[in-house]
C-alpha cells in the first residue's frame, strides 16, 4: 500500500511538473515573440528614413510604420538612449550616429566573394548558361568572379582574372552607361537597366548584364550570363534579363544599394 502510494506521489509530481514546465515554456515563448516584434518595429522606424529626409516628426514616423503614436514614441526613446535616433531643436527626428558606425563597419567587412557568387550559381541554375561579375579596371573590365555553366559543352572561355576593354561586350556597355557616358545607346541602357550584345566581343559570342550598385548607389560592376552566340540568339534578350535584373536587385539591396532603380524595368518584363 505504502508503494503504491509512493507511486501515486511520484506519478502526480510528475505530471505537476510537465504542466509547469509546458507553462513556463509557452510565457516563454511568448516574451519572445514580443521581444521580436518590438526588434521588428524599432527596425521599422529606422527605415523610414528617405534619403531626401531632412528630419522626421512623429507623426510622419507613425504615418509611414503604420505603428500607434504612443508605440513608436516609446521605441524612439530607446532608439534615441542607443544613439540610432537623434532629436533635433524643433522636436523631429533624424538618424543618429550609430548607424553611420554601423555603415563603416559593414564596409570594411565587405568582400564581394561573400555575396556575388551564390548569385552566380543562381543564375547559371536558372538560366543554363556561364555567368560572371565584371569591375571596372584600368579603362577596362576586369572579371572578378565566374561560374560555368556545367551542363553545357561549349561555352565562352572567360575566366577570372581576365581584362577585357570595355567596348563590345555587355559588361562593358553597362560599366560605360552607368558612369555616366553620353551617347544614344548608353541612355537606353541606363532607361531599362540591361545591355545585350551579339556577336559584340566576338563574333560567336553573346551576352546580357545588368548593374550591380553600392552603398551610396556607387557603380559596383555588372552582372552577366554569356554563352555562344546561337544558343542565346535563339532564346533571346527578353528570356534571359528579367532573371539577371532580379539577382541585380537583390545583390544590390545586399551590397547597400538602392534596389528600387529596378522596379520599373521589373514592372515592365
Amino acid at each position: 500500500m505504502i508503494e503504491f502510494y509512493l507511486m501515486e506521489l511520484t506519478w502526480r509530481a510528475t505530471i505537476r511538473q510537465q504542466w509547469l514546465g509546458g507553462g513556463m515554456a509557452q510565457v516563454k515563448s511568448e516574451a519572445e515573440d514580443k521581444g521580436v516584434a518590438a526588434v521588428s518595429r524599432a527596425l521599422s522606424l529606422l527605415a523610414a528614413f528617405r534619403e531626401d529626409d531632412y528630419s522626421l516628426t512623429l507623426t510622419e514616423l507613425s504615418i509611414r510604420t503604420g505603428l500607434y503614436k504612443s508605440t513608436a514614441s516609446r521605441l524612439i526613446d530607446t532608439l534615441i538612449r542607443e544613439e540610432y535616433l537623434y532629436r533635433i531643436s524643433d522636436g523631429s527626428y533624424q538618424l543618429g550616429a550609430r548607424p553611420i558606425r554601423l555603415s563603416a563597419i559593414f564596409q570594411r567587412q565587405l568582400r564581394t566573394s561573400e555575396y556575388v557568387p551564390p548569385f552566380l550559381r543562381r543564375i547559371v541554375e536558372l538560366l543554363g548558361e556561364s555567368a560572371s561579375f565584371y569591375i571596372p579596371q584600368n579603362d577596362g573590365r576586369l572579371c572578378l568572379h565566374r561560374v560555368n555553366a556545367s551542363n553545357q559543352v561549349i561555352v565562352d572561355s572567360v575566366r577570372e582574372g581576365d581584362w577585357l576593354p570595355l567596348e563590345g561586350g555587355a559588361t562593358g556597355t553597362i560599366l560605360l552607361a552607368f558612369r555616366g557616358e553620353e551617347g544614344a545607346e548608353t541612355a537606353a541602357v541606363r532607361e531599362r537597366m540591361w545591355a545585350a550584345t551579339f556577336g559584340g566581343a566576338h563574333p560567336e559570342m553573346a551576352a546580357v548584364a545588368v548593374p550591380v550598385f553600392g552603398a551610396q548607389q556607387a557603380l559596383l560592376g555588372a552582372l552577366s550570363v554569356s554563352g555562344p552566340r546561337y544558343r542565346l540568339e535563339a532564346r533571346g534578350a527578353e528570356a534571359l534579363y528579367p532573371t539577371l535584373l532580379q539577382c541585380g536587385s537583390e545583390l544590390t539591396a545586399l551590397l547597400g544599394g538602392d534596389a528600387t532603380v529596378f522596379a520599373r524595368s521589373l514592372a515592365r518584363r
